[in-house]
């Protein structure tokens, strides 16, 4: 049987790369302009490779717990999440905002999704995905939105959190993919924002990214229901790549003195160092 080869394909938005894993048959690495978008794994959509997109998948888990979920996507890539969420929970609706039309005909004809997922795929940019969605028909909303390597100013608003909370049920979840370092001003401004309209609010990140020793990648998760906070830290300490999960108090002193970010006054999350999320 011959090897896979890698696919390289100019897209809307950039130079995408499927690199095929050799050490997993039928697994996949999606990289748009050298920055790691996705891994896939076509035999095994449980398989979460990425340590951010477990953490997204433990709040999953435990908001709002078992039975099937009715899903926003914002941001698509290689739809990691949502094979996971068709295989993890059964019947669940999943529709997904990829505003790159490029990327998202690469990945429907080189990773198909599996048979019988229920998952719409939509070129849309996410806040126009979001103003689209009636109000109070979401359970969760992830946004794991990124133009390169930052997450873009418009996703990082007020008024991006208040339309995200019309579209959610009572009991919805928020949850975001953000990259941040020390000093942690992006960081703080998206904590002052949604809690500004969620009020309950939980970080998960790897202990040296909270600490300050790297720059990384931090999920949010955000509700106006309370969160199973003892759950999400059992779980991000039992994983593989264990996480802390920071709320209450110590969430508290992280804001400081940070303001909601208004629309008009928003920036995109700061630019990595080189060679934080490049691949060879």
């Amino acid at each position: 049987m011959n090897e896979p080869l890698p696919v390289v394909r100019t897209t809307d938005l950039g130079t995408a790369r499927l690199l095929p894993d050799v050490d997993r048959e039928r697994a996949w690495l999606l990289t748009v302009d050298d920055a790691p978008q996705s891994y896939v794994d076509l035999a095994d959509p449980t398989h979460l490779e990425f340590e951010y997109v477990r953490r997204l998948a433990h709040v999953l888990d435990t908001a709002p717990p078992g039975g099937p979920l009715d899903l926003l996507h914002l941001g698509g890539g290689g739809l990691t999440l949502p094979r996971w969420v068709a295989a993890t929970r059964t019947g669940s609706r999943q529709r997904v905002a990829e505003a790159d039309r490029g990327l998202a005909e690469l990945v429907g004809e080189c990773l198909p999704l599996p048979a019988g997922a229920d998952i719409e795929v939509a070129t849309v940019d996410a806040r126009a995905a979001v103003a689209a969605t009636p109000p109070g028909t979401v359970d969760v909303v992830v946004a794991d939105v990124f133009g390169g390597s930052r997450v873009p100013a418009q996703v990082t608003t007020l008024g991006f959190a208040r339309a995200v909370a019309r579209v959610l049920r009572p009991d919805g979840v928020y949850a975001a993919n953000l990259a941040d370092a020390a000093p942690f001003a992006f960081l703080r401004g998206q904590l002052a924002t949604f809690r500004a309209v969620f009020g309950e609010l939980c970080l998960l990140a790897e202990p040296g990214v909270l600490r300050g020793r790297r720059f990384g990648n931090v999920v949010l998760a955000a509700s106006r229901a309370p969160l199973d906070v003892a759950e999400l830290a059992r779980r991000a300490a039992a994983d593989p790549f264990p996480a802390r999960v920071v709320h209450g108090g110590a969430l508290d002193r992280l804001v400081g003195g940070a303001a909601p970010v208004r629309d008009g006054a928003a920036l995109p999350s700061p630019a990595p160092p080189a060679g934080a999320f490049t691949v060879g």
